[in-house]
């Protein structure tokens, strides 16, 4: 008889918590400046690169904490899924919940574009938009074959592909070239503007697909396979993944550009985070090295209220506010470099940030859309 992890017969598979909680954390040091004031200190440092989007054609690791976040949700939705299958919830009953939460979904992100411009527009380049569209693509066919589920993510892919290459807009025709691209094209029909970092509305097509292999890692993970058989699978998918898109990139069929989602930058990116899922399960739901877990846990717990948090009250009034009794202070006092105090603040909001969510977890407060 196989024997699974603990953690999975238990109904809890903590490392999905656990990858969900870095991947915010990550979101909130951005948020916080973390990363943009240790640019300002070593402006030349290729490992700090590492922290901000590529400009456009590569691959850094900052480029791959929206498709984690893409799949940790389409994970969470399948194990989600299979718990109200198992209460007698069937999909028909949950598609209007589901419905509802990408509504919900949608108008966050378009509301976070207003508190950005500081007026009412209407731009979705959020990633809150995505997922409102990414998620239900998924779930309206969670119930399909796993073979069908990937098939449907690269016919995604290959739509994508077609629709870069063989829509020829004045203007608009030349695939991997930033504002002249289809996904610019489509912007000028959505919202009559071009995103002026090269972002495109419809990346929510190909990111899809990101979702959609979150759903089957989340079948694979709850699965009564052994533990050792998920990780085999999790890193073959993974390394396939990687050889696929960085073979397209490195063959010129297709760059690797995460601003438009290129099929290349889907399949690397996928790749990627399907090892770091692989290694993260084998360290927390295998081994056991949950010590620490709880810190990213109680943020992961919390999501998106967190990322709406950080992207409103912390970017309008608390990153300031903490700034002004913590670096600015020290200057004032003891004359520092304003670049290293600038830091100090950054950390002093990130971590007041994660305290509040420490906060929420302790008093059993979760919000949920």
């Amino acid at each position: 008889m196989k024997n699974t992890d603990n953690q999975t017969v238990a109904g809890r598979l903590m490392s999905l918590d656990v990858m969900r909680g870095m991947i915010m954390i990550l979101l909130c040091a951005e948020s916080c400046l973390v990363f943009v004031s240790l640019k300002r200190l070593n402006e030349n440092s290729f490992i700090i690169d590492q922290l901000f989007h590529h400009p456009w054609h590569g691959l850094r690791f900052w480029d791959l904490v929206q498709p984690a976040f893409m799949f940790m949700a389409g994970a969470a939705l399948y194990i989600s899924y299979s718990r109200k299958l198992e209460k007698g919830i069937t999909w028909q009953r949950n598609l209007k919940h589901v419905l509802i939460r990408s509504f919900k979904l949608f108008l966050f992100g378009v509301g976070l574009h207003c508190v950005y411009a500081g007026k009412p527009v209407f731009e979705l380049w959020n990633v809150l938009t995505q997922l409102a569209f990414t998620s239900l693509v998924a779930y309206l066919i969670i119930n399909r074959d796993p073979v069908f589920q990937f098939l449907f993510s690269i016919a995604l892919l290959i739509l994508t592909e077609t629709l870069y290459r063989y829509v020829h807009v004045p203007g608009f025709d030349q695939p991997f070239t930033e504002y002249h691209n289809f996904g610019a094209y489509v912007d000028t029909l959505l919202m009559g503007k071009i995103n002026t970092d090269g972002w495109v509305a419809i990346n929510a097509i190909p990111t899809a697909a990101h979702t959609i292999w979150g759903v089957l890692a989340g079948k694979l993970l709850i699965s009564k396979q052994t533990a050792a058989e998920k990780i085999k699978a999790l890193v073959f998918a993974g390394s396939i993944g990687l050889l696929i898109g960085f073979g397209m990139d490195l063959s010129g069929i297709t760059l690797i550009i995460k601003r438009i989602s290129t099929s290349s930058f889907v399949f690397a990116s996928g790749g990627w985070v399907l090892l770091m899922l692989a290694a993260i399960y084998w360290l927390v739901d295998v081994r056991q090295n949950i010590k620490y877990a709880w810190f990213f846990t109680v943020v992961g717990m919390n999501a998106i209220f967190i990322y709406v948090f950080f992207e409103t009250v912390g970017h309008e009034w608390l990153n300031g506010a903490v700034g002004i009794f913590t670096g600015d202070m020290l200057h004032l006092l003891f004359n520092l470099p304003v670049n290293f105090t600038g830091l100090i603040s950054a950390l002093a909001v990130w971590f007041a940030e994660c305290s509040l969510c420490y906060w929420l977890y302790k008093n059993k407060i979760f919000f949920k859309l």
